[in-house]
Formats: structure tokens, sequence, C-alpha cells
């Protein structure tokens, strides 16, 4: 037997094991597993963020072990089994996969990428949009409607016309901030700032979410180094002012791999 289907096999008998035996796997439900589930999905994230291999090897484990409980536990309801899982997702991947089973020809990824979002609307969704979970993040979310609204072709041609509706965007937003009448509609314009953001990322390769949380990390550096330094003076940053922790700030900033004192 193949060695990939030994240990996906022992995997299998493992999880019947606990359901029969073990106290704990024996009284979890979808519902129960749900939370655990995503944070298991967000430890993979933050291990893929840091290139640590060994650890998004054993995350992956943690998911996959989550996706046999929920297949386990739709078996026991007689709704489906993970044999019915793995047959669905292969007979999905063959189907919106003409290019490589079938006839199609494609000449890079984005053909490849807009195939798969027409053949999903042939499938009977009624719209585009209707893929997108409505629990994403917000930013992520953003992300995505656009990603599935350029599958089908309403979307910019070129950067600098999405760079000039973040600009748009950004002039509305200070209108509505210097009249100071109406926090909706800050509200509302900031958001829209933030939407342009997001969609102009798309057009010169960034990914947003990645993007954001690197720089999250990065100001997590500083700012605990920050902190440091003031604890080694025998000091709380309360008693600091702004120019004292910039001293710092500016410290932890040009000690950081390839970075020179007037890089930003």
């Amino acid at each position: 037997m193949d060695e990939r289907l030994k240990a996906f096999k022992r995997l299998l008998d493992i999880m019947d094991d606990l359901r029969h035996q073990c106290p704990w796997d024996r009284k979890q439900t979808l519902e129960s597993l749900r939370h655990l589930t995503l944070e298991e999905v967000y430890e993979l994230s933050d291990a893929i963020i840091e290139k640590d291999m060994d650890e998004i090897k054993k995350e992956l484990g943690d998911i996959m072990l989550h996706l046999v409980f929920y297949a386990k536990i739709g078996e026991e309801k007689g709704s489906f089994d993970i044999k019915d899982v793995l047959d669905g997702i292969s007979d999905k991947l063959i189907l919106r996969h003409p290019h490589i089973y079938g006839e199609v020809q494609v000449k890079d990824a984005d053909e490849v990428k807009d195939n798969w979002e027409k053949i999903k609307m042939k499938e009977g969704r009624r719209s585009a949009l209707s893929g997108v979970p409505r629990s994403l993040p917000p930013l992520l979310k953003a992300y995505r409607m656009q990603e599935k609204a350029q599958g089908v072709g309403f979307d910019w041609e070129e950067p600098h016309q999405v760079w000039e509706k973040v600009n748009e965007e950004l002039d509305e937003l200070n209108r509505e901030v210097e009249n100071k009448e109406n926090h909706e509609k800050i509200e509302e314009e900031f958001g829209d700032l933030l939407f342009a953001m997001i969609n102009y990322s798309r057009f010169i390769g960034v990914n947003p979410e990645d993007a954001l949380e690197k720089t999250n990390r990065k100001f997590i550096r500083r700012f605990q180094h920050l902190e440091k330094s003031a604890k080694d003076e025998g000091r709380s940053l309360h008693e600091m002012s702004l120019k004292e922790m910039d001293v710092y700030w500016d410290e932890a900033k040009n000690a950081e791999p390839g970075r020179t004192p007037d890089n930003k």
C-alpha cells in the first residue's frame, strides 16, 4: 500500500478509537469543534507568515485531524463519510480543471482563474459573490469579493485607474472629516477608502491581509523594544516624553535586517 494511504488509514483508525473510547472526543459535535478549527487555521496562518516549516507541518496535522473528525461525525449521523468528502472534492477539481481533464486550452494562471469562476456560475450559483463566507474578517472578505468580481470581468483595467480611485476616496474622506458634521458619513468614506486600497493591492500583487499582519508584527517588535529599553532605565513609558520614546523606536527600527538610518 502507498505510504500516504497507510498514514491516512492510521489516522482514520485512531479517530474511530477516539470516538468510541475517549470521553472528550465522544462529546464533541460539529458545533463544538467549529471555534477550535478556526483557532487551528489561524495558528497555521501564523506558521506560514513565520515561514516555520516544522510548525506548518504540525498545524496541518491538527487541521487534518479536524477534517477527519467532522467526517466521522457526519458518518455517525448518516449524512456523509470521509469517502463522500474525498470523492466530492476530487469530482469538483476534475470538473473545474477542463484544461487538464478536458479539451479546454488556457494560456496562463489568470485564465484558469477566470474559467474557475465561470464554471461555478454554470453550476447554479446565483451570484459570483455567493462563495464568499459571511463570517470572513472584513479585510479578507473585501479582497475575496473583489477577486470574485474580477473573475466575471467586473474590474479595472490598469493599476493607475485604481490608484486614482484611492485618491478620489481619500479626498472625499478628507472633506467629510473637515466638515465634522456627520460621523456616519465619515465612517462610510473611510470604509470606501479601505476598500479602494484593498483593490489596489490586488493590482500590485500584494495580499493586504499578509501585508497588514507583517506590519502588526513589526509594530509589536518595535514597541516591545521601546518598553524593554524604558524598563532597563528604571522608567515607565508614562514617565517619558514622545521625543524620548522616539529615540528607542528609531533604535529598534534601525536594528532590523537590511535597514539603514534613512530607511523608514
